[in-house]
């Protein structure tokens, strides 16, 4: 089984930083953290849960979300099994829960199989 779990939400003023981070747990499931791509997805009340930012296994391939592109950063630590998502110059409708998640591979087709239970972020003066 592969469980992944969010940490690093909270309340920011807007125009303020946090840093999400995502441990995996991997036991029994056979695989390490780099054979998994990671991804960041955000969702609010009444709204479809949307993309924020993936990474490939090596770290070597980013990705992200217009609304979100020159402000996040993703980053992954194989070594300690975690991906991050560095968030800076937050705004107000950055407020949502945060959830990381696993697939196989780094391309769209590729399903996320495994997610976590979710982080928020509450951006607000």
């Amino acid at each position: 089984q592969v469980q992944l779990v969010e940490s690093g939400g909270g309340l920011v003023q807007p125009g303020g930083s946090l840093r999400l981070s995502c441990t995996a747990s991997l036991t029994a499931s056979g695989r390490t953290f780099s054979t998994f791509a990671m991804g960041w997805f955000r969702q609010t009340p009444g709204k479809e849960r949307e993309f924020v930012a993936a990474i490939s296994r090596s770290g070597g391939n980013t990705s992200y979300a217009d609304s979100v592109k020159g402000r996040f950063t993703i980053s992954r630590d194989n070594a300690k099994d975690t991906v991050y998502l560095q968030m800076n110059s937050l705004k107000n409708e950055d407020t949502a829960v945060y959830y990381c998640a696993a697939r196989k591979y780094y391309i769209d087709y590729s399903p996320y199989n495994y997610w976590g239970q979710g982080t928020h972020v509450t951006v607000s003066s």
